[in-house]
Formats: C-alpha cells, structure tokens, sequence
C-alpha cells in the first residue's frame, strides 16, 4: 500500500520575497493535468519546478511583517513544514555594497545614485524600533561603509575616490584621498583601515589617512567587497567578467590566495560571531545568502534574487539587501 504524501523539510528555510525555495518530500501529486497548488502562508506560490519528491516555488510577495509561515503543498497531509521570511525595513535605496551596524544596533543604508549624482541624502539610519531617518548628505556616489574601533562610521566615494568620516551628527569630513574608484571598506582591530579600489587595489590607511597599496588582485566591473576576518585576514570578493569569481583572502602580509572559487558574482560578505563567512551571490541557479564551510563548499542559507549586501546586528539578526531593499531576520531561536 503507497505511504501518504508528506513534506519532511524545506530548503533553504530563510528566504526574502521571490526567493527560490525547494520543498522536499515523497508523493507529491505531479501526474496530474495541473500541478498542485502550493501555497507560502496564505499566498500562492509559483512552481518552478516539480517531481514526486521535490518541489520548487517562488515565495510570493506580501510579507509585510515577514515571520515564520506554513508551506503548504494541496493534498498532502501531516506535520507543516515552515518558511522563515524577511520583512522589509527599507526601501527606496540604491546599494552597491553592504549595510552596516554601529554598536548601538543602529542600521545603516545609501542611496548612491548613478555616477556623479548629488542626491538629497547619502546614507539613512535605521534606529532598532525601525525608525528610519536622514543621516548624511552630500558624499556623492556613497558606496561603502565601515564602522571603525571606536564606533565612527566611514563611508567611501567612488565617483571622488575619497573616504569620509562621518560624526556623530552626519557630517561628512574627508580622511583618506586619491584612492582610486574607492568601494570596499573595512577595519583592522588596531585602527588600520583597509580600501578596495575596484581597479585592482587594497589600500592599507593608517590613522592619519596616508594610504600605501598593500594587495594587488583582479580588477572588478562593480565593486570590490571586504570583510575582515577572525583570523587577522582579510576577505575580498569583486565581480568580473568571467563565468566563475572566486572570494580571496589576503593575509596580514599582503599575500593573496582563493577562499572559494565557484562563485559567478560574489558580492557583499561578512563574518556573523561564530566566526563563519557568508556571501551574498548566484551559484548553480540559486540566488541568496550562501555561507562558506570550513572545507569551501558554499550551503544555501537565505534564497533571494539580486542580493548585493548583508551585515549581522550585534545580537545575531540578519540584513540582506538588493539595490533597491533592504530585509530583516532576527536571530535564529
């Protein structure tokens, strides 16, 4: 006698809206003239593909509040399988690297704007209760950001090749010049402060902004994107032109070897506290939040399309954002 249709998990179990997520199971009812009707909480879900034990859907739009919901596959009964969806914290922005945290959990966005635009604001607050407000104006092309030891947020221009210092009220004071088209920013434990010009240098500033090249790698046809990492190293991924990229890293003496080679357009990364690395891109037809293992394999931990950055908050949430949004779990229960 045939066992019941039944699902037994869903994977990735985090996703943003129209991100691809698999259902897995045994018995789904795909001889059918239509395909069953799958529905992610109450909305229905568009099926990419589907076989008897595997079922792909896009999740829909209209997770305003986004939280775990019921995945749900038509005449399959037993225990309910769960999505968790991001919800929406800010839209209307134009990313080109990650969002940042300070300290106080307060989140950071831009709106760079194409080349040489000057836009009524450069970069938003998030507060923690979701608030969201002007923070700065006047950096044109705002492109990355980076928050030093002492909890000063730093901000690159690429149309002007300069690093600002941001004070506590927003205002924007030049640190760090001629650095090339300046993107990718991040902190060393003593203050260091680490620049990728997307032509194919790291800079390495020190504290008085004199800059001096300290790794040489691939130039990118977006952006490079930096993360320092628990070992002293840094991490650096840039899009190019060819089919696969890799994620780099570059140890405290400049030299440069791959951390991950299957990529195709790796771009924001970040460390959570565990000390893990995780990278927003598209592998093998899968968009989203990848995180890489000990041993270089990328795992699927987020599905979502078009992804540019992601930041951890200081109690283990997540952000991750498209250009134009960006999307908020909270800390795994």
């Amino acid at each position: 006698m045939p066992q019941p249709a039944h699902i037994t998990a869903v994977r990735p179990h985090r996703a943003i809206e129209g991100g691809r997520v698999t259902i897995l199971g045994d018995g789904f009812p795909t001889d059918q003239p239509r395909l069953p009707d799958v529905r992610i909480g109450d909305q229905p879900a568009r099926i990419v593909y589907a076989s008897p034990n595997r079922i792909a859907a896009i999740v829909p739009a209209g997770f305003a509040d986004g939280g775990r919901v019921p995945v749900r596959v038509a005449g399959v009964t037993g225990e309910t399988a769960y999505l968790d969806v991001a919800a929406p914290v800010a839209a209307g922005l134009h990313q080109v690297d990650s969002p940042v945290f300070d300290r106080d959990g307060n989140l950071y966005v831009t709106y760079s704007g194409s080349r040489g635009q000057e836009v009524p604001v450069s970069i938003f607050r998030v507060r923690p209760n979701g608030t969201r407000e002007t923070f700065s104006s006047g950096v044109v092309n705002a492109t990355s950001m980076a928050v030093d030891p002492s909890g000063h947020l730093y901000v690159s221009s690429r149309f002007e090749g300069t690093v600002y210092r941001l004070t506590r009220e927003g205002e924007a004071r030049p640190f760090a010049t001629d650095l090339g088209v300046a993107c990718g920013l991040a902190f060393a434990p003593d203050g260091t402060l680490l620049v990728g010009d997307r032509s194919g240098t790291i800079f390495k500033v020190d504290k008085a902004g004199h800059a001096s090249a300290f790794a040489s790698l691939p130039p990118s046809v977006a952006a490079f994107h930096l993360a320092l990492g628990p070992d002293g190293s840094l991490y650096v991924s840039g899009p190019t032109l060819s089919p696969y990229d890799a994620v780099y890293r570059v140890d405290p003496d400049g030299a440069v070897t791959t951390r991950a080679g299957q990529f195709g357009r790796p771009q924001g990364l970040a460390f959570d506290a565990a000390g893990d690395l995780f990278v927003v891109e598209a592998l093998a037809g899968q968009s989203g939040l990848y995180r890489l293992t000990e041993d270089g394999e990328p795992e699927l931990v987020l599905a979502g399309p078009g992804l540019i950055g992601v930041a951890f908050d200081p109690h283990g949430g997540i952000v991750v954002c498209s250009s134009e949004t960006a999307y908020r779990l909270p800390r795994p229960a």
